[in-house]
C-alpha cells in the first residue's frame, strides 16, 4: 500500500473537494482519500504507483504538485460511505436551500447581486448532487449528469450577464441594500456550517479554523454581496449591486466550464 500527499494551491472549497472526488472516482487502485482543505493538501492510500491519480487530478487545472509518496503498512479503512452520502445531502440541501432563498427575496429586492449569488448556492448543490454519484464508485450516469449540469448552469450564468448589461443601460429601481445585507449574511452562516460538517469528521483541530472559512469562495462571495448593499446605501445608486452581480455570474460561468470538464 502507498500513501502519497499532493499540494492543491486552487482546492479552496468544499465543492472543488467534491469534484475532486467525482474526477477520481473511477481509479480502482484507490482506496481512501483525506482532504485537508484548510493547508490544501490532498493524502491518497493506494495501490500501484500514483501517475494515474496525478494525471487525473492535473486534468482539473488546480495547481496539483506532489509532496511526497511513500509506503504505508496501513490498510484498515472504514467504509464511511453511508456517512459520507448522509453528509452530502446535508450539505445539498443546506445550499439548495439558501439558492430557493437568495434567488426568491433578490426578485424582490430587485437585486442582481443576491440572484448571481443564489446561481453560486446552485452551482454548489449541483457539485453535492454530482458527488453523490461518485460515492463508492457509481458512476455510470455521472458524466452524462455532469454535462446537463454544466451546460444549465452556464446558460444560467450568461442570461445572468445579459440582465446586468439590460440593467446598467436601463433606468431600473435601487436595490432594497437592508434584504441584500441580511440575506448574505445569512448566506453567510450557510456556508460555515457546510464548512463545518464537511470537516468536523476529518480533523477535530482543523474544523474550525478561521483561514479554512474565510479562503472560502462562497464566503467571499456573501461578503462581496453585504459590500455591494453598504455601496448602495452609501451611493443610493444600483451600480454596486449590478458590479457584484456580473463578477458572481462569471464566477458561476467558471464553475460551469470546471462541470464540464468533469465529463470528458
Amino acid at each position: 500500500m502507498n500513501k502519497t500527499t499532493f499540494k492543491i494551491s486552487k482546492m479552496d472549497c468544499p465543492s472543488e473537494e467534491q469534484m475532486i472526488r467525482m474526477k477520481l472516482a473511477d481509479l480502482e487502485n484507490i482506496k481512501s482519500l483525506d482532504f485537508d482543505i484548510a493547508n490544501r493538501k490532498l493524502t491518497v492510500f493506494h495501490e500501484s504507483d500514483y501517475q494515474n491519480i496525478f494525471e487525473k487530478l492535473d486534468l482539473l487545472n488546480f495547481d496539483t504538485k506532489l509532496e511526497i509518496t511513500e509506503e504505508t503498512k496501513e490498510t484498515n479503512f472504514e467504509d464511511n460511505l453511508q456517512a459520507e452520502r448522509k453528509l452530502l445531502w446535508q450539505v445539498l440541501g443546506i445550499n439548495f436551500s439558501f439558492f430557493v432563498l437568495e434567488i426568491l427575496t433578490g426578485f424582490i429586492s430587485k437585486s442582481m447581486g443576491l440572484v448571481a449569488d443564489s446561481l453560486d448556492m446552485l452551482a454548489d448543490s449541483f457539485v453535492y448532487g454530482l458527488a453523490l454519484f461518485a460515492v463508492g464508485g457509481s458512476i455510470i450516469r455521472k458524466n452524462n449528469i455532469a454535462k446537463a449540469a454544466g451546460y444549465f448552469q452556464l446558460i444560467l450564468a450568461v442570461l445572468g450577464l445579459i440582465e446586468v448589461i439590460r440593467r446598467f443601460l436601463n433606468f431600473e429601481e435601487i436595490p432594497n441594500f437592508q434584504t441584500m445585507i441580511i440575506v448574505s449574511i445569512l448566506a453567510s452562516i450557510g456556508n460555515a456550517i457546510c464548512l463545518y460538517l464537511l470537516q468536523k469528521s476529518k480533523s477535530q483541530e482543523a474544523h474550525m479554523q478561521a483561514s479554512m472559512i474565510f479562503t472560502s469562495n462562497d464566503v467571499v462571495v456573501n461578503v462581496g454581496v453585504i459590500l455591494a448593499g453598504g455601496l448602495v446605501f452609501w451611493t443610493n445608486s444600483k451600480y454596486p449591486d449590478l458590479l457584484i452581480g456580473c463578477l458572481v455570474f462569471l464566477i458561476v460561468a467558471n464553475g460551469a466550464f470546471k462541470i464540464l470538464k468533469l465529463s470528458k
